[in-house]
């Protein structure tokens, strides 16, 4: 559980410190009062960049300076993080720590509004979406992607430079066929845990099924055998790196990519509370949640189910929301807060 969230000089946020007692948080204001960037700061407490996909450098307040910080009491740990230039540093417990050993503290799956269009935009918003699913239940995920994407990079430049001898390729394929491999497999399985973590109900099951990518069954030979059309294109055309995540309405038999807006939603939706459920039984504690501005685009009666499932499953969810109303239905099941655009700063006070 989040108990304390404290940020400074973090986007809108000049300095705040908020506390938490387990059950939802609905958190409302206007466009631009800086909701989503607590949202964020949450995100933080996870590998990676974060809901926004920011880098470090982007994150700091504005015109303050550079640094920002967030640190946090999760499960009676504190965490922290912050960057003073490129890169973020972490600290638990007082200690040095790297990004992945956050993995092992903090799960924290999101759902944004920027997802909307993620059944009908190209294959790589739907990579990240699932590799981001992945890093929740295999820690060294992003490990093993930065990896392979170091190796395929040094191929590439090979490829561009027209280098044929066979000695330039093999270490490089190797280490892309291994971390090619893992990433598949790592892909695979976490298909097979949302699939099995859906339930019928207010929101749709999906029948998801992954395309790993040409040549990731023997990626290694299809390196080679490739290397004379990639020296062409000057790229890589086969690997894990064009694998796509498929996903079927299963009660209609209906693609996702052809469902209306709203299914759509729902679709992802069900999803985010899939991967929920399922690293709350394989980690014996559900994760944080972070649904940005889902509310709106959902009727009554959806938006009433969404938040029963998420009090059902004892989860800590944070939402955000335009108007109090779009919570009404949580009743005190939630805490409630609201921020506000003060002297170009955000003031958060609780409801």
């Amino acid at each position: 559980m989040l108990t304390e969230l404290r940020l400074a000089l973090f986007r809108s946020h000049r300095a705040v410190r908020l506390a938490f007692d387990g059950r939802p948080v609905a958190i409302w204001g206007p466009n631009g009062a800086g909701k989503t960037n607590i949202l964020e700061a949450v995100s933080l407490l996870s590998p990676g960049r974060g809901l926004r996909g920011a880098a470090a450098e982007e994150i700091g307040r504005r015109p303050d300076g550079a640094g920002w910080k967030v640190a946090a009491v999760l499960d009676g740990h504190e965490l922290e993080t912050w960057a003073e230039g490129p890169g973020r540093l972490v600290r638990i417990d007082g200690k040095t720590a790297s990004q992945a050993a956050l993995a092992g503290i903090a799960r924290v799956v999101w759902l944004v509004p920027a997802m909307d269009r993620l059944w009908i935009e190209a294959p790589e918003g739907r990579r990240r979406f699932l590799d981001r699913l992945a890093l929740s239940f295999f820690p060294g995920h992003a490990e093993t992607a930065l990896a392979y994407e170091r190796a395929m990079r040094e191929r590439n430049r090979l490829l561009r430079d027209g280098v044929a001898d066979a000695g330039w390729y093999g270490a490089l394929e190797a280490r892309m066929a291994e971390a090619g491999a893992a990433l598949t497999a790592a892909r695979a399985a976490t298909v097979e845990r949302l699939m099995a973590a859906q339930v019928e109900g207010a929101f749709p099951v999906a029948a998801l099924s992954l395309d790993p990518g040409e040549g990731a069954a023997d990626l290694a030979a299809a390196l080679v055998d490739g290397r004379r059309r990639d020296m062409a294109a000057g790229r890589t055309l086969a690997g894990p790196h064009r694998a796509d995540l498929r996903a079927v309405w299963a009660a209609k038999g209906m693609d996702a990519a052809l469902c209306s807006t709203g299914e759509q939603k729902a679709l992802l939706i069900a999803l985010v509370l899939a991967n929920a459920r399922a690293l709350a039984a394989e980690t014996g504690a559900p994760p944080l949640v972070l649904l940005d501005e889902v509310a709106a685009h959902l009727d009554p009666g959806r938006r009433a189910a969404l938040f029963d499932t998420l009090c059902g499953m004892g989860v800590q969810a944070f939402l955000t929301g335009t108007e109090e109303a779009l919570f009404d239905s949580l009743g005190t099941r939630a805490q409630r807060m609201t921020v506000a655009d003060e002297g170009g700063a955000s003031v958060v006070r609780p409801a």
